[in-house]
Order: structure tokens, then C-alpha cells, then sequence
């Protein structure tokens, strides 16, 4: 077996599992999950059709490469959201959802033979499947704390130039789970600097940047089209269907960006036998030329962000974030919150400290919470009415405003 396997810590689902497993809810009261970012909003119509008008491809081997149609499809997409033009060809590759790219991304492109131990940096609070995918690429995982008063986005210019040295691979998440923050153009710039100078890759996870309360979030492919990097040299991207369309179940995404990069990690997963069925090929084609769906999907988050910021803003000092589908609430304690809350009001959020690790004698998600506002409205007015009652009965678990 591989060793490394041993340096994986529980997944944090699992971990919340176990805080709760004693705790015995009201059996009367519903339960209410807002703990995983499982999309509840119905699938696109013109997916699903799409899906069933194909379901004879059962009895066809999907390629690795992906039909020439999706590849075209998603870099019009690209085109018109980012301003970026890409090559379908040797530019975009498609995959079975982002969290199964990112996780073999690291396995094709980090190199244990170099002579030194090589180091895959990643914010923290993070995705855990970032650390899970360097341990086993036999990299060692470096943390760059995200805080408030770095807008939860990591200070990278306080990274020793040491460690960008053996660096090979950054994750970038933006907007970022579980905070929401939004890595502006300067940013993005300066990361790129960072990665030309010591030559690693940028693999940005941009999964959530459909999902945004005023202006689109600014993408690593807009940021290399801006400054004439049509190569796209070093940078690569990760996007799914899974939030912008509300298809989690359908397992479809893509990787597009450095063509040398794509080229390599296009070998890899050959071997992988990673495919993306044919028929979810062609949903997702339907699912990338349409925008509509994609418009009512915000508008209705928007909607359940405007009923919590109404109705709860004030009693637990929410403040709306740049992008996504979560709220990353300051309580006094994350697992006493969770665990009270479950026990008084049959509801499930996801402690902090689940999504982070400490750094420095610092865990930057202790004390917090995410909140997933992913179910229905009627849920989410309910999960209000819920937690009305829960800082009423317990101030001393919320931070002091």
C-alpha cells in the first residue's frame, strides 16, 4: 500500500459525523442540512433531455479527449464569460467534475525527482482534496493562512522565497470555499509573476465563479487574455457544472488553460480511464450554451442571501460574500455551535476548523462556521425561523457584535 495513505486526515464530513454522534436531535423537528455544498436547486430542463435523447451512447466508449463538440462548446463559453480564446483542441480538456481533476492533477504533474521534497501550496482555510491530492503525490502540503485581515485571501508575499522554490503547484480557490473571497486582477498577477519566476503551476479552482452578488468574478483565463499570455503559460482552470448548473450527479466539468501542461496531464489520464461518458457529454453541451438557467440559478441564491441578511444579519452579524453559496459565520465556538444546534434544532452546519489546518499555532477556521444555502426557499425561511430561536437561547455561543 502506499504509505502516504497514512498521512490523509478524515474527511470533514466524516469528523462532523463523529461530533454528533452522541448528540440526540429533536425527532420531532425536520432536520435541516446546511453543512454540505450539495446544489438542491432543480437541473436545467434542457439537460435533463438532453441526457435521456442520448442514453443509447450507454453502449459507446467515451474518448479521453471528449467530443469535438463539447471541447468547441466550452471555449465559446470561455470566449463570451472571460474574453479568453482557446484553442479546443489542445487547450480544454474535459473531466468527470472538478474534484476529481484537482485531485489528479497533482498526481500528473508533481515531480519527486528533482532532488528535494516538493512543496504544493494552497490556502487554508481549503478544499481538502488539495492536501489529500499533494500527500499522495508525495508532496509536502504548505498552508497559506487566509484571515481577516488579509480578506481571507492568504498574504503571499509573506511566503519565504525558499518555499516558492520548491514549490510546483499552487491551488487557488476563487472564489473560495468556504469564504466567498475574490481574488481581484492585481492579484491574479501577481501570482502569475510569482509562478514565472519560480516556475511553478497555478491551478485555479474557479467552481464557484457563477455564483456572485454584483459584478462576475475576474478568472485566471480573463487575466492571462488581459496581459496577452494566450499561451496561458503555467496557469490552468478548473470549472463544473456541478454549482452553475445545478448538476452534481452529473459528474461534468473541464480543465482548460497551458497547452504543454494539458498535453502531459492529457497522457496521464489515458491511463487513468477517466472519461467522461458520451451521453453526459452531450448534456453538458446544452448545459454550456445556455445562460438562462444560469440567471435564474443566481437569482434564487440571491434570494435566500437577501431573507438571511434580513432576517438573521443583525443577530449574528452575517456579512454577504463576494461569491458562492456560503456564509462564513464568527461564532464563539465551532463545535459547541454545531453540536448545540443540532441538539435544540435538528440543524447541520460544518464546524471551521474541519476545513483548515494549524499553522504557525494558528487554525484559522476555529471559530467559525459554514452555512450552505443550498435547500429549498421554503427550508431556508425555516432555518431562519430555527436560528432566531437558537441565538435567543444560546448568546453565549455567538460572538459578541
Amino acid at each position: 500500500m502506499n504509505q502516504n495513505i497514512e498521512a490523509l486526515q478524515a474527511y470533514p464530513f466524516e469528523r462532523l459525523d463523529a461530533l454528533l454522534a452522541a448528540v440526540r436531535p429533536p425527532v420531532d423537528l425536520p432536520v435541516i442540512r446546511l453543512s454540505i455544498g450539495e446544489p438542491k436547486h432543480a437541473s436545467p430542463a434542457l439537460v435533463r433531455e438532453a441526457l435521456v435523447a442520448n442514453l443509447h451512447h450507454l453502449a459507446t466508449y467515451p474518448s479521453t479527449k471528449g467530443l469535438d463538440a463539447l471541447r468547441i462548446s466550452i471555449a465559446d463559453w470561455a470566449a463570451q464569460r472571460f474574453g479568453a480564446q482557446l484553442n479546443p483542441a489542445s487547450q480544454v480538456l474535459p473531466v468527470n467534475g472538478t474534484r476529481e481533476a484537482l485531485f489528479a492533477f497533482a498526481q500528473a504533474v508533481v515531480d519527486v525527482n528533482k532532488g528535494y521534497k516538493p512543496m504544493v501550496a494552497m490556502p487554508n482555510p481549503f478544499y481538502q482534496i488539495y492536501e489529500g491530492a499533494a500527500l499522495l503525490a508525495g508532496a509536502e502540503p504548505y498552508f497559506i493562512n487566509a484571515s481577516p485581515a488579509n480578506g481571507w485571501l492568504g498574504d503571499y508575499t509573506a511566503v519565504p522565497a525558499e518555499v516558492w522554490q520548491q514549490t510546483q503547484l499552487l491551488y487557488v480557490c476563487s472564489p473560495g470555499n468556504p469564504t466567498g473571497a475574490v481574488l481581484s486582477a492585481a492579484q491574479w498577477q501577481a501570482l502569475i509573476a510569482l509562478a514565472d519566476k519560480y516556475d511553478f503551476i497555478i491551478a485555479a479552482d474557479e467552481c464557484y465563479t457563477e455564483l456572485y452578488v454584483d459584478a462576475p468574478p475576474v478568472g485566471l483565463l480573463q487575466v492571462c487574455a488581459d496581459m496577452g499570455r494566450s499561451d496561458f503559460k503555467s496557469c490552468v482552470v478548473f470549472h463544473s457544472l456541478s454549482k452553475r448548473s445545478n448538476l452534481p450527479g452529473l459528474r461534468s466539468g473541464f480543465v482548460a488553460g497551458d497547452s504543454e501542461v494539458l498535453a502531459r496531464y492529457f497522457k496521464y489520464r489515458t491511463y487513468h480511464g477517466a472519461a467522461l461518458p458520451v451521453q453526459h457529454q452531450m448534456a453538458s453541451i446544452a448545459a454550456w450554451q445556455d445562460e438562462a438557467h444560469v440567471l435564474e440559478n443566481r437569482a434564487l441564491y440571491a434570494a435566500k442571501y437577501a431573507l438571511f441578511a434580513d432576517k438573521l444579519g443583525a443577530l449574528y452579524g452575517l456579512e454577504q460574500p463576494a461569491g458562492g453559496f456560503y456564509y462564513w459565520l464568527k461564532v464563539a465556538d465551532d463545535l459547541a455551535f454545531a453540536q448545540t444546534l443540532y441538539a435544540q434544532q435538528h440543524m447541520v452546519v460544518l464546524p471551521g476548523r474541519y476545513l483548515s489546518r494549524q499553522v504557525n499555532g494558528v487554525n484559522p477556521g476555529v471559530n467559525y462556521v459554514r452555512l450552505a444555502l443550498v435547500a429549498s426557499m421554503a427550508e431556508c425561511e425555516l432555518a431562519v425561523s430555527r436560528l432566531t430561536q437558537f441565538a435567543l437561547h444560546n448568546p453565549h455561543l455567538l460572538c459578541p457584535r
